[in-house]
């Protein structure tokens, strides 16, 4: 039988669940059964680690679902988990469970990690055996460097008895071998135009905060400085990337003669207000300086960034932000924990086109980090521009303007939702209209990029 491994789409949920339900089967009669039987995978939580590329699928010829593998990443640090595996019953002994777990592990390895670990039962053939197999080793469940997995454990409710834990070092990268990096979507939880400066631009205030959710890029060296974007980009020719000129500025800089393959798979739609393309180009400044050794400093790297747009050295630093004056300088800025309902009225907004606008507001008056964090600074000076102008967008704002205060973010379509718990992110999002596309993401303090650098130094 033929296959492939894709990563999965919100498409695959439900042949997802019932792969998941029909494995749980092969357990009737072990002791673990009423565990098992008891437990289901909640679709909600299952779309958020798809979303967020933590699910691979694998496919037949005709791209119905075989098996699939949710990596879980919580624990933070260098260690990575198999959260769920399974494959269907009937297409089992066929290399479909191992091409699965070599595939999660090979991400893992280039995405920085160290270590993957799991749980699974020590006198089931396909789970402590089929591990071994493949270089999972049993370890000590009560070693404080497996406390997480065995919190995890009680949480679910599973006998401590019946568990054995694995655990599978993973080697370090070359330079000349692909490496995984995050390039974080942000928000623009308000933004102010307040005057026009002396040289002709805006000053503006906003606050920037970074998400958990984005695009991933890909990098890897080459020797004859060349450099390469491997994947296509509709509409933007690879000398305009920026990701491609971020790659080039860092070369000519630091004076290297290396060059490097760039690939990116893209979950961020561009133009809507969340920051794509700058977000990927500071990946590429940061992905580069470790990959090719050049020792560039953060203000450095930022400073790069701000000769490409402004939003770049913002994304580099990789932390919330008070802006004012030009928006590519920031002042730290610790917000609370929260999660965005991010949705996509799928209407393309011409940023030119509502900045020129003889309606914008450009005269406001001065906001304070109080009246924000009290909120009543919460407006976002484009929005009754794009309202007015871009009926998708309004119809979205409406939309989810009934749970809530809908704002809009940046000068894009984009339109978000903030809550103060996971689970209300996810039951506003599960009610979205089919004529938008909705996302759950987390406001994050330290940006995930950041936490992937050091994941990938602490394997050099």
């Amino acid at each position: 039988m033929s296959f492939r491994i894709e990563r999965a789409t919100v498409a695959h949920i439900d042949a997802i669940c019932a792969i998941e339900r029909a494995a749980v089967e092969m357990f009737r009669g072990h002791a673990a059964w009423p565990f098992y039987s008891a437990m289901s995978m909640p679709p909600e939580l299952l779309a958020e680690e798809i979303h967020r590329g933590l699910v691979w699928v694998a496919l037949d010829d005709a791209g119905e679902p075989l098996g699939f593998v949710w990596l879980d990443t919580e624990q933070g640090g260098g260690v990575a988990g198999i959260a769920e595996i399974d494959v269907l019953p009937a297409c089992q002994r066929r290399g479909i469970g191992a091409a699965l777990l070599e595939h999660a592990c090979d991400w893992a390895r280039a995405a920085g990690y160290r270590r993957i670990d799991l749980g699974t039962l020590a006198d089931v053939a396909w789970n402590a055996p089929f591990y071994a197999k493949h270089g999972f080793v049993a370890v000590d469940k009560h070693d404080p460097s497996y406390a997480y997995a065995r919190d995890r454990d009680r949480e679910n409710g599973f006998p401590d008895s019946l568990r054995v834990f694995m655990s599978r070092r993973l080697p370090p990268l070359s330079a000349h071998e692909w490496s995984v990096w995050p390039a974080p979507a942000s928000l623009r939880l308000f933004l102010r135009i307040l005057a026009q400066r002396e040289d002709g631009s805006d000053a503006v205030q906003s606050v920037f905060r970074l998400l958990d959710w984005g695009d991933e890029i890909r990098v890897r060296a080459r020797d004859d400085g060349g450099i390469r974007r491997l994947t296509d980009v509709p509409n933007l020719p690879e000398s305009s990337d920026l990701m491609v000129r971020a790659a080039a500025l860092l070369r000519d800089h630091a004076g290297v003669r290396s060059g490097a393959d760039i690939e990116i798979e893209r979950r961020v739609p561009r133009a809507i207000g969340l920051g794509g393309g700058s977000s990927a180009a500071a990946t590429v400044l940061l992905a580069l300086n470790h990959v090719w050794r050049c020792g560039a400093s953060t203000d450095e790297l930022a400073d790069l960034g701000r000769m490409l747009a402004p939003e770049v050295s913002l994304f580099v630093r990789a932390r919330a932000a008070w802006i004012s004056g030009t928006g590519e300088r920031g002042k730290p800025i610790t917000l609370p924990r929260r999660w965005y309902v991010v949705l996509d009225p799928h209407e393309n907004v011409s940023a030119s086109e509502i900045f020129q606008a003889t309606e914008l507001t450009r005269i406001a008056p001065p906001a304070t980090i109080s009246s924000f964090a009290s909120g009543e600074t919460v407006e976002n000076v484009f929005e009754p521009v794009v309202r007015a102008r871009y009926p998708r967008v309004a119809a979205a704002l409406d939309w989810l303007g009934r749970h809530g205060h809908a704002r809009l973010s940046g000068k894009g379509g984009c339109v978000f939702l903030e809550t103060a718990t996971p689970e209300r992110a996810v039951a506003v999002a599960t009610r979205c209209p089919a004529s938008f596309t909705a996302w759950v993401a987390e406001g994050v303090g330290v940006s995930p990029l950041h936490r992937a650098l050091a994941r990938h130094a602490a394997m050099d």
